[in-house]
Formats: C-alpha cells, sequence, structure tokens
C-alpha cells in the first residue's frame, strides 16, 4: 500500500502531531451548574470578586474581647455582655473590660480582636474568668485573609476537583463555564473475539480488550459508548465506522490495523479519510494510526494494536493526550522514579516497559521492571501500575537509573 503520510516515524513525532490536531480541534465550551461541573476541565480562568472571609470571624467556640483588657498580672475577670453566634450580624461593640459568648465563624463584635477558647475560661454569672490567657489576635480569622478580591482562583486548563468545586462556590457561583467532554465510540475486531461468559470454540479468545480500553476512558472522566466486535468483513467495517463517524469526536479501535491479510482499517482510512501518520517507532504498539474521518465523518480515527498491552500503552501514549487537547487540559505532571532493578534494552524503537512502582527507603520513588515484556502479556500489565517509558535506542540501564513512569 503506497502512502502519502508520514509511517514509521519517531514517537515524539508523532505526538507532535497528535497534540497540532487536538489544539485545532478543541471541544465546544459548555456552561454547567457546580453539581455537574465536577472533573470538567475549567474553560476560563476564574478571580475573586468576594473576599473570603467576608468578615472577621471566630475560629474558636469561646469569647470575644478585647485583648488590651486582660490584666498582665493574675486572673482577668472579664464581664460577659452578651451573645455572638454564626448567621446573626455583628453585636454592638464591647465596653472596656467586657467580653462576648461567641460561637465558630460568628462575626467578631466591633472592638473585638480576640477570642478566647471556651475550654480555657471559667463562667460563674455574668463574670468570665480567664484561666489561659491568648495571645493577641489568637483564634481570629481575618477578613480577606484567604481570598482577596482580585485575586486570580482558578485557570482555564485546570481539572476541576472537588476542592476547587468547592472554592468557586464560595465566590456565590452557581454555573461554571467548562469544556465539553469528547464523545468516544469503542470499537475492537477480529472473528476471534467472543464476549466472556460465551464457550470458547477453537481458534477464539475473549474479549478484553474493550473492558480495558472502556474502563481507561471511564477512569479519565469519559462516557465512552462500546459498540459490538466488528467482523473480518471490509463492507462492515466500513459501514459500522461511517456511523460512527457522523456521531461521535472520536473513534477508539483495537485491531486490524497492522499489515495482515484482514487489516482493514489502513487501507479504509487512507481510501476515506486523512491519515496524519501509521506507525511509531515504538514498543509495543508499533501500528498505531491516527486519521481523521474524511467521508467517513467530522471523528478523529485513533486506530490501536489488537495486542492488550499494546493497547495500554497507546492509549497512554496517544489517547490520553489526544483527549487531554481536545478539552484544553493543562500538562499532566510527569513522574520520576529510580530503576530498582537493571533493564537491558536490545532495540531502538522507544519502549513502554511494565512495572510496579514503590518507595525507597530514601524516600525516593522507585520502580521495579516486570520481565514479562511481551505484547501479549496481560497478567504483566495487571500484576504493575506503571509504564516505564524508556528513551529510543538500545542501552544497558544500571540500577538506580531516573526514568518517567506514567502511572495507571
Amino acid at each position: 500500500m503506497t502512502t502519502d503520510f508520514p509511517t514509521r516515524i519517531a514517537y515524539a513525532e508523532a505526538r507532535d502531531i497528535v497534540d497540532r490536531v487536538a489544539a485545532a480541534r478543541r471541544m465546544p465550551v459548555q456552561r454547567l451548574p457546580l453539581s455537574r461541573a465536577h472533573a470538567h476541565v475549567l474553560a476560563q480562568d476564574l478571580v475573586a470578586t468576594l473576599a473570603i472571609p467576608g468578615f472577621d470571624n471566630a475560629a474558636m467556640d469561646g469569647f470575644a474581647l478585647r485583648h488590651a483588657d486582660l490584666s498582665t498580672e493574675g486572673e482577668a475577670i472579664l464581664q460577659l455582655q452578651g451573645e455572638q453566634f454564626a448567621g446573626a450580624p455583628a453585636a454592638p461593640g464591647i465596653a472596656a473590660g467586657g467580653c462576648v459568648r461567641i460561637t465558630t465563624g460568628a462575626p467578631l463584635p466591633a472592638g473585638a480582636d480576640t477570642v478566647l477558647m471556651k475550654e480555657h475560661a471559667r463562667v460563674e454569672g455574668d463574670r468570665v474568668h480567664v484561666l489561659q490567657p491568648p495571645a493577641a489576635g489568637q483564634h481570629v480569622r481575618r477578613m480577606g485573609e484567604d481570598v482577596r478580591p482580585g485575586d486570580g482562583l482558578l485557570q482555564a486548563g485546570e481539572v476541576l476537583t472537588p476542592s476547587r468545586v468547592a472554592l468557586a462556590a464560595s465566590q456565590g457561583l452557581p454555573e461554571l463555564d467548562v469544556v465539553r467532554r469528547p464523545t468516544v465510540a469503542v470499537f475492537t475486531t477480529g472473528d476471534e473475539l467472543i464476549e466472556p461468559g460465551m464457550p470458547l470454540a477453537d481458534g477464539q479468545l475473549y474479549n478484553s480488550n474493550r473492558e480495558q480500553l472502556v474502563g481507561l476512558l471511564r477512569a479519565d472522566g469519559l462516557d465512552p459508548v462500546a459498540w459490538p466486535t466488528l467482523p473480518d468483513d471490509p463492507a462492515q467495517v466500513e459501514s459500522a465506522l461511517r456511523h460512527a463517524g457522523e456521531a461521535f469526536d472520536l473513534i477508539l479501535t483495537c485491531g486490524g490495523v497492522s499489515a495482515g491479510e484482514k487489516d482493514y482499517l489502513p487501507a479504509l482510512l487512507q481510501r476515506r479519510g486523512r491519515v496524519h501518520f501509521w506507525k511509531t517507532r515504538m514498543k509495543p504498539g508499533m501500528p498505531a494510526l491516527f486519521a481523521d474521518g474524511g467521508t467517513l465523518g467530522p471523528a478523529l480515527f485513533l486506530c490501536l494494536p489488537g495486542n492488550p498491552v499494546s493497547v495500554l500503552a497507546t492509549y497512554h501514549a496517544f489517547a490520553r493526550p489526544l483527549l487531554d487537547g481536545l478539552q484544553g487540559r493543562a500538562p499532566r505532571s510527569s513522574w520520576r522514579a529510580r530503576l530498582a532493578s537493571p533493564w537491558d534494552k536490545r532495540h531502538e524503537r522507544l519502549e513502554f516497559l511494565r512495572g510496579r512502582l514503590s518507595p525507597g527507603d530514601d524516600g525516593t520513588l522507585q520502580v521495579e521492571p516486570n520481565p514479562a515484556d511481551g505484547s501479549h502479556r496481560m497478567r504483566a500489565a495487571a500484576d504493575s501500575d506503571v509504564l516505564i517509558v524508556l528513551e529510543e535506542g538500545a542501552r544497558h540501564y544500571p540500577p538506580g537509573t531516573v526514568v518517567t513512569v506514567l502511572p495507571y
């Protein structure tokens, strides 16, 4: 098959293509109520309009007082002049030598500058004995000490964690502008695949890729739609992908993307779409293909190999960055760890090796490579929790080498 697109390119070049296409195909902005905005990507910076706290208030249950009224020698005794509860307007000012009973979060009465903890006082009628004098200003939350008007609170591209949504709520915002999540269709391909629970015939295997890919997408906040397994029939493959290509933002396929007799996807997408690249110098997952749908519809197509570990690696290598880019998500933090044991890399391709992360005795992260490195070895992936990124080029990695790891 002749091609007019990049093939067998370096992983870094393939990632650049993914990033450029994603940036040009950014999802639209939508406004959601706070209850539905969780885990979405924020579309606009959030600047504070309200001070938090909005007024000086008590950080403890106790007694609001003027610190100047406390005796420097002996036990101070103050006159109880009233009560101040949270949610009520501030009480009138405190007279000299007086105090006001106050609850946590209640506004500080005029003139008060300190709160005496309830546990450090003894009350006798309307007299309050100060058993342990507080420091000046102690147990008082000052207006604006957490947030001042004009402060930048959240940035576009940040994922809305529960704490970030709560911060927006503290500003009185009922809704937020977020990036719409991409819609994703998942296809697995191959006559050999049958559903778990069905009896196996000779030459068949259970479809594990669908569950893996759907789970990865859901863990990233997406709501994928898994289509029935596609048979090795080019007409049925084209028909199904055309219908999905008109209805979804992204089509993810597993299998049928290499150079075998029944690998129909490369020829189909070259004929009907626009291929951005096919085959990357990486292990596992070399045959991955990325394309615009063209006459198959406006969707993007990311076609992953069929081996289960290749699906895991190419999801992290291409699908997750593509989905992040479509949503304008800020770059994820990269993790670094030291190899706990040596590894010999005997090929030139960039490799995603399975490994298990653990804390070292010195407090640094260590990662133990899994020796079962075949792309069909799903148990090794299940026994591991990170992908170890080994850069292009054959080399020996001694113990202690610092490597990038992708947690999964």
